[in-house]
């Protein structure tokens, strides 16, 4: 039996993990919980799989879970802090799905404890790749994709022969607006924009779908996760989404993964690692799916990708400052302050009137976040006025 903390059990990536730990009760023991806010489905979560430890991130939700858990010996806490504390448990696996820099620190104490880490988080690579695979490597910990397309990578990269590959190919599968013409774009509402034609996603995540920022988030993920130069890391358009990614070996062979689009299935992949779990979801039929297509990425349509990559090329804090802008434009267009073509153009700007040194520890990584927060906010600010 598996040890496992959750941390953002009420999110999609949690609710997904959550299905599979309890539809094998003999395989896994659940050390802890957490989630933001929504102290219902946590504590309904944490009675169900008898969890040791639930934890919800905004303090002042804390009484009401206490008395939500009053009586079920499940452990209640409250806080940033203690979301920190719980990543730190002992567990076998921990799962990190807080979505954007929150889960820095929480993922970051789980390498520390030598955890395994199923990472769903992808902004602590983006934000801290060096930082947090300096702490894999001194802490002894190991580090699992739960992204679809690095998952798909994991599985297919034999890490005998690292140096043997000759590309690696993420498909995107250009989110809901990938035929829409440029000029119709400056029209797109965030109701639009989070209804993802294949995935069930959160709205942060849908929206980074819409824009391809998500792509190129995983661009900078890959890099962080896989021994490949960036160059080497190649983005192809597939609507379908049934391959979820590909590598390219040097002498022409290449190695797919292909699945219907359900997380369940790179989740598991995770939490069984090495070995393989039964799980739900539907299986490919390739005859029903008929054909598959693939297009290249239109970089002016698309121009977060374009900016994906100059940070990556860049490095230092340009990877960081990029994500952080990002997640303070897509607030400000959920919240109907900026329009959807304005999200990569305050990334953009703020990208280009910040440009600290690079950051070496944790710490130095959320200075550069919170500035770049203070910058971004001032550009969403200036384009309301």
């Amino acid at each position: 039996m598996k040890t496992i903390t959750i941390l953002g059990a009420t999110g999609s990536i949690g609710t997904s993990t959550l299905d599979l730990v309890e539809r094998s009760p003999d395989a896994f023991s659940v050390v802890a919980l957490t989630a933001n806010r929504d102290v219902d489905r946590l504590a309904a979560a944490a009675i169900r799989t008898r969890a040791k430890r639930a934890v919800v991130a905004d303090e002042t939700c804390l009484p009401a879970l206490r008395t939500a858990l009053a009586g079920t010996g499940v452990e209640a806490a409250g806080g940033e802090a203690a979301v920190t504390e719980a990543a730190a448990m002992p567990a076998d696996v921990t799962v990190a799905a807080i979505v954007g820099c929150a889960g820095l620190r929480p993922a970051m104490a789980a390498v520390e404890q030598g955890n395994t880490l199923a990472l769903a988080n992808k902004e602590a690579l983006v934000s801290a790749g060096d930082v947090m695979n300096a702490a894999v490597a001194r802490h002894g910990a190991t580090l699992l994709p739960v992204d679809s397309e690095h998952s798909a990578i994991f599985q297919c990269l034999d890490s005998a022969l690292a140096d043997r590959v000759s590309r690696i190919i993420l498909t995107a599968s250009g989110g809901p607006f990938r035929e829409r013409p440029l000029d119709a774009m400056r029209e797109i509402t965030p109701a639009q924009a989070v209804a993802h034609p294949n995935w069930s996603m959160g709205a942060k995540i849908s929206v980074d779908s819409a824009t391809m920022m998500n792509k190129g988030l995983e661009l900078i993920e890959a890099f962080h996760l896989f021994p490949i130069a960036s160059e080497q890391i190649e983005i192809v358009v597939h609507r379908q989404s049934v391959i979820h990614s590909m590598v390219e070996y040097v002498d022409g062979s290449v190695i797919a993964q292909l699945g219907t689009p359900d997380m369940r299935t790179p989740i598991a992949c995770a939490l069984a690692w090495p070995d393989r779990m039964l799980t739900p979801g539907e299986r490919l039929d390739l005859v029903k799916v008929g054909r598959l297509d693939f297009d290249a990425p239109d970089l002016e349509r698309f121009p977060a990708l374009a900016l994906a990559r100059a940070a990556l090329e860049a490095g230092g804090a340009r990877p960081a400052i990029l994500n952080a802008a990002n997640e303070v434009a897509v607030a400000a267009f959920l919240a109907g302050r900026i329009g959807f073509l304005e999200i990569a153009a305050i990334v953009a700007d703020t990208l280009a009137c910040y440009d600290p040194a690079a950051p070496d520890t944790l710490d130095a990584v959320l200075h550069v976040d919170r500035e770049a927060r203070v910058l971004a906010d001032e550009r969403v600010k200036e384009r309301v006025a």
